[in-house]
């Protein structure tokens, strides 16, 4: 039977043995958005029989992720399909990507129904084009660097560290304030993720992440930082500018990728939530593939 327990940083390589060889980029697997959202989902993990279970809870109902590991998953499924009898709601997983589904279809054929809601589809890039940003349909974004480097000649960008923690979130306390409009468009509060993000630079050293900022005058002016899904794609998780230096998100982000071991062939940049000026400016990067992510019930 299975006994979810709650994590803690000190649980990355852990959580990792399991997902970072597998072949599945969804940003739900990145151990570090497991952890700094662990406050709002009550996150939960157990191990058996070779498998890793994630549970979590959302508007006080259970959910679960697909059970990931290397082994029987038909009798993975089965197990904490069974567990769920303990919960007295509907059994329900969800981050079931394109490949996950495929694979619980073939085991587990006529067992599931499955939704998906575009709001919660992830966005992946070529680690590449992100890079050279090559091509007519390019040409705003290098239009955008040039424009920052013209009028910012003497910028840096630079690791994130200790030092530059605190004005990173001053930073971030000003693109709250500037888009508290936002806050009822997502089912993430914006204090929420202003608490997510502190919780990651708490514990930025234990997971590993990695992250820059744009230094201007002695001020950052936008920072980013994410941490890897498995061996060839790395997650994105956040990335703040302040708008009035014209050019800075693209910049920051140029920057932070050439920045990453070339082992990252795809780029996550997570879902929009259904935000429509977020949603321009992902698409506006040109994704070589939107991932859906189903929800599964028991048919």
């Amino acid at each position: 039977m299975l006994n979810f327990r709650t994590f803690t940083a000190s649980d990355r390589l852990l959580v990792q043995s399991y997902t970072i060889n597998r072949p599945f980029r969804n940003c739900d697997l990145a151990f570090a958005n497991m952890f700094v959202w662990q406050f709002l989902y009550n996150t939960k993990i157990a191990e058996y029989n070779g498998f890793l279970f994630v549970k979590y809870w959302f508007h006080d109902k259970p959910f679960y992720m697909m059970p990931i590991g290397e082994g029987d998953l038909q009798a993975a499924v089965r197990t904490v399909i069974e567990h769920s009898k303990t919960d007295s709601q509907r059994f329900c997983m969800q981050g079931i990507s394109p490949l996950m589904r495929t694979e619980l279809e073939r085991l587990l054929p006529d067992t599931f129904s499955f939704t998906t809601n575009r709001d919660y589809s992830d966005y992946l890039y070529l680690r590449e084009d992100l890079i050279n940003l090559t091509g007519k349909k390019y040409q705003p974004k290098r239009n955008h660097i040039n424009q920052f480097k013209r009028s910012y000649p003497n910028y840096e960008f630079v690791p994130i560290t200790e030092e530059i923690i605190p004005k990173c979130m001053e930073l971030e306390s000003l693109w709250k304030n500037l888009n508290e409009d936002e806050k009822d468009k997502s089912y993430i509060a914006l204090d929420a993720e202003r608490q997510a993000i502190q919780r990651a630079f708490d514990h930025y050293t234990e997971l590993n992440l990695k992250g820059g900022a744009l230094v201007v005058d002695s001020r950052v002016v936008a920072f980013t930082y994410g941490s890897p899904i498995n061996t060839d794609t790395f997650d994105v998780a956040v990335e703040k500018a302040d708008a009035n230096y014209i050019g800075a998100y693209t910049m920051v982000n140029n920057e932070f990728v050439k920045s990453l071991p070339s082992q990252y062939e795809f780029i996550n940049r997570e879902e929009d939530l259904g935000i429509e000026g977020l949603r321009k400016a992902k698409l506006s990067y040109h994704p070589t593939e939107i991932l859906d992510k189903y929800t599964a019930k028991l048919i």
